[in-house]
């Protein structure tokens, strides 16, 4: 090699080597100019969580003032209550000892066998008209009080108190009270809410006024039974946000500082918080509250139907030839009631004013938020396509089973036959048949005159003086018919039969169950 070529290949190494040790430098820099912006990032991210807190702050010190404190005194021959309604949690305690009542912690329950009930829990004042303020609270707080004491959160203690009504349908109350200086709390929407939300719930825990605790939003809509025996309206939200006995009544608030729930129960085997509790939404409370309000009692909506699920029986919505996996069956229609001449058995509701229904629950609590008097439009799959049905919403009596119960329509030919495999005998419509079994309102179809015991027929519920009219949603108008559509079905799969009689119309589904 020359010197020429040598001098330059030193050259090329010395500058190689500079190269390398120069990037190196680099790349420190760049790392600890990225660690440096980490840094900073979570500093921000600190600094969020700084104003978390803040927002946590600044939303007791709007709801705190509205939050009260209730204790009341019952008359009752079963002694002294709980510090909370044990209905709120029957369903959720265990019965280890297989007697029919929960299992309590020790202690609970425990009376002087007097014949009064003493009980606590929360509420909150909604709206101040003057010196009047409204409070809201649960019913199993509430109801049937014959003395009450209404802590306010200055440590007033208020005696005037009154209830103005109750809904044990979803188990709230409205109390007035007399006094200065009251600040309401705000409504939020409820239907904004997503799982995930941030809310808090407050209240007098145990008895501790002025509690607050926080925690998400863990599902929403809810039912989880516990108003089932008042045949009430459950779309509870679910939360982890602690809820302890006393909570009962107070709000559940969104970050905003809105009320977006009433707490009404937890799911607990100790009788305390196990990260689950369920609250009335806003928007059905604010209904409840402002009818208890203005009218001492709720005024609902009401079709006069006994519905279903699709969801719950598919096999029937299949026999009626509907593919869709959501609605709602009409399993019967009552006499003289809104939907009577409107709906008809084994109509599927699929829609109401436009929207979209999944279930029961949201058909019936849409139904009784509307106005009595308020015309509606359902779309219902029928005969294999789907119409739309206008009907004008009545209000829903107070007894709803002797509405049921109660009712008849307006119009009417003798072949005998009998149907083996279903346990019943048919006989045409006839005037005499009309007369005896109350079916002047019914013009035609084969009148079921005898059903055997413990036949595929009586276990679906079809009994004497039914009128079948429909097969599989084929009408039938004499015995014979009836009697060769339900020849040509499947009772392993089902038969789909429409049936009126004197007090309903509705659906019937008959399968062997083989």
């Amino acid at each position: 090699m020359t010197k020429w070529k040598r001098s330059i290949a030193i050259g090329a190494l010395a500058l190689a080597a500079g190269a390398g040790f120069f990037g190196f430098n680099a790349f420190e820099s760049w790392q600890f100019a990225r660690a440096e912006a980490q840094v900073e990032a979570t500093r921000e991210q600190l600094a969020q969580v700084e104003s978390l807190a803040d927002v946590f702050r600044d939303v007791g010190k709007v709801i705190q003032p509205s939050v009260v404190n209730i204790d009341v005194k019952k008359s009752s021959p079963g002694g002294r209550q709980l510090p909370f309604d044990l209905d709120q949690l029957r369903p959720f305690l265990p019965d280890r000892d297989g007697d029919g009542q929960p299992d309590l912690p020790e202690g609970f329950g425990e009376g002087d066998g007097g014949p009064e009930q003493f009980g606590t829990g929360s509420g909150v004042i909604m709206e101040v008209n003057g010196s009047t303020g409204y409070i809201v609270t649960n019913n199993h707080v509430a109801g049937g009080a014959t003395e009450m004491e209404i802590t306010l959160s200055d440590g007033r203690v208020i005696k005037n108190g009154k209830v103005l009504g109750t809904d044990a349908k979803t188990d709230m109350a409205v109390i007035q009270i007399d006094a200065d200086r009251l600040i309401a709390a705000q409504w939020g929407n409820s239907d904004e809410l997503q799982e995930g939300d941030w809310i808090l719930a407050f209240g007098s825990p145990f008895g501790y006024v002025g509690s607050m605790t926080h925690g998400i939003v863990s599902a929403l809509n809810r039912d989880v039974g516990i108003l089932r025996s008042q045949q009430g309206y459950e779309n509870f939200i679910q939360v982890d946000a602690p809820i302890n006995p006393g909570n009962s009544g107070g709000p559940l608030v969104s970050v905003r500082g809105e009320v977006v729930g009433i707490n009404t129960a937890i799911a607990s085997r100790s009788g305390g918080w196990q990260g689950i509790g369920f609250a009335v939404p806003s928007n059905q409370a604010k209904f409840v509250y402002q009818s208890l309000k203005d009218q001492g009692r709720v005024v609902r909506g009401w079709l006069g139907v006994e519905i279903a699920s699709v969801d719950d029986l598919p096999e029937e919505a299949r026999a009626i030839g509907y593919e869709g996996e959501h609605g709602v069956i009409v399993k019967s229609t009552f006499n003289n009631t809104p939907a009577f001449g409107k709906l008809q058995p084994s109509d599927i509701v699929t829609k109401l004013n436009g929207r979209d229904l999944k279930d029961v629950r949201e058909l019936r609590n849409a139904v009784a938020a509307t106005a009595p008097g308020t015309d509606i439009s359902l779309t219902v799959f029928r005969d294999g396509k789907e119409q739309d049905v206008k009907i004008t919403i009545g209000e829903q009596p107070d007894d709803l089973m002797a509405a049921a119960r109660g009712g008849r329509g307006t119009q009417p030919k003798t072949a005998e036959a009998s149907v083996e495999s279903l346990g019943i005998r048919l006989s045409t419509l006839n005037d005499e048949l009309a007369k005896k079994y109350e079916l002047s309102h019914v013009e035609s179809g084969a009148v079921v005159t005898q059903v055997a015991p413990n036949s595929i027929a009586a276990r679906a519920g079809l009994e004497t003086g039914a009128v079948i009219t429909k097969v599989d949603g084929k009408s039938v108008s004499n015995a014979d018919e009836a009697t060769a559509a339900i020849s040509k079905g499947d009772l392993k799969k089902g038969i789909g039969l429409f049936v009126t009689s004197k007090d309903a119309s509705r659906f019937v589904f008959v399968r062997s169950g083989e």
